[in-house]
């Protein structure tokens, strides 16, 4: 096996994957909801610690895929009128 090939013997590269990132987004989102709303569920059999740091957890990733499906909705629309 070679390393290293040189320019002419080199294949082109493929060309990108066209994929939906608002789908994996979306996902996402929802897992942290949900976590979101287990701990809330086990509010009470979780100790003040785990409480306090497992609430702005989950806030702070489902409020990032808020952030990411916005972000992507904006780039899909700046990229339809171009």
């Amino acid at each position: 096996m070679r390393l290293w090939l040189p320019e002419q013997e080199r294949r082109p590269d493929p060309a990108p994957a066209r994929a939906d990132a608002r789908k994996a987004l979306l996902v996402g989102t929802v897992g942290w909801l949900v976590a979101l709303g287990v701990v809330l569920a086990l509010g009470g059999t979780l100790d003040a610690r785990a409480s306090a740091l497992l609430v702005p957890t989950t806030l702070i990733g489902a409020g990032l895929g808020v952030a990411g499906l916005v972000a992507v909705q904006l780039l899909r629309r700046r990229q339809s009128r171009s």
